[in-house]
């Protein structure tokens, strides 16, 4: 028997990838803010990925699933079909084991598939898409005494040098995104997050979580990597797309960043914060050049945002809860 949904409220929107890390928690902030959602996902069937999904409140209510595959053309027709906004959240899920041609083709192709979608949708007001700060940072020259803004974009050359494989796939995607949407006339803004902290809905662990919960047992290796970056709240990162979509006056590009930390600060802090976890204080220097984030162009939107502090409480807590990590 197909599900009927409630046609009050506030519309219609699709959420790429719905069962994600981050895309989950922008579906439960959605359906508390009154919108239906239609969720994509590779197998609504697959009870332990979507099962989180349907406890959230007005699930059963406001919410469908529906299969499309990234690379599989057309596949996404029929979920964007008559809704009034997509939120494109879906990409590869990547880590350094994956090649540059497994990283590159899910971010390219996929984000252009569902545009491709977006286009036959009569009804589409905006796509929102999650890119990624990445497609910011990643430069061989700035003035380390001027935040970065959302003028800035990651040099592809650089990225090649360095393999850096996702941040070039997020900033090729987006490059890719903005010019089908202005060759098609369609009503794009990027999102920009940068690292996502905070508790899990799924009870697998995104790669993020999973760095998280090593470094609160004393590992090193992966968190090391990180170097300096910035980290956002995953309620500030959902809130900061749904501000994107309902704001008429937004356009371009938003960074979507808390803090920007070196890796011994963030250790620092989170050893004096929980200092029965054996949270390793001794990382080495990055080899990165000091930035910051120029915040105000998300700050006129309405964002503001919540601490480091609170971001890695709410993460440990959900670690705790779901069973992940033992209390000291």
């Amino acid at each position: 028997m197909e599900q009927k949904l409630e046609t009050k409220g506030k519309g219609k929107v699709c959420v790429t990838g719905a069962s994600g890390f981050f895309a989950s928690w922008l579906v439960k902030r959605l359906l508390l803010s009154g919108y239906y959602v239609i969720g994509t996902v590779r197998d609504p069937g697959n009870v332990k990925k979507v099962d989180h999904l349907w406890r959230l409140e007005g699930a059963k209510e406001r919410l469908r699933l529906v299969k499309a595959d990234l690379m599989e053309p057309g596949s996404f027709d029929d979920a964007v079909l008559g809704c009034h906004g997509v939120f494109h959240t879906a990409s590869p899920v990547l880590d350094a084991t994956h090649s540059k041609a497994e990283t590159l083709e899910p971010a390219i192709e996929g984000t252009l598939n569902v545009l491709r979608s977006c286009r036959k949708n009569p009804s589409l007001r905006r796509v929102v898409l999650t890119s990624s700060s990445s497609t910011v940072r990643v430069r061989e020259e700035f003035d380390p005494k001027i935040p970065l803004d959302e003028s800035s974009w990651t040099s592809v050359e650089l990225c090649e040098r360095l393999k850096l494989w996702y941040a070039l796939a997020k900033t090729l995607a987006e490059k890719a995104a903005w010019e089908f949407c202005n060759e098609n006339g369609i009503d794009l803004v990027t999102v920009l997050p940068s690292v996502i902290i905070g508790p899990s809905l799924s009870p697998d662990l995104c790669y993020t979580a999973t760095i998280v919960l090593g470094l609160l047992k004393g590992e090193t290796e992966a968190f090391q990597s990180l170097g300096r970056v910035g980290y956002v709240h995953i309620d500030d990162a959902a809130l900061s797309h749904i501000l994107a979509f309902e704001n008429q006056d937004a356009q371009g590009r938003y960074i979507c960043s808390s803090i920007v930390l070196e890796i011994d600060d963030l250790a620092s802090r989170l050893s004096s914060r929980y200092p029965l976890f054996p949270i390793w204080k001794r990382f080495e220097a990055s080899n990165r050049p000091y930035y910051d984030y120029n915040m105000s162009k998300a700050e006129k939107l309405g964002m503001k945002f919540k601490s480091v502090e609170e971001m890695f409480d709410d993460c440990i807590a959900s670690l705790l809860e779901q069973g992940h990590l033992s209390s000291p």
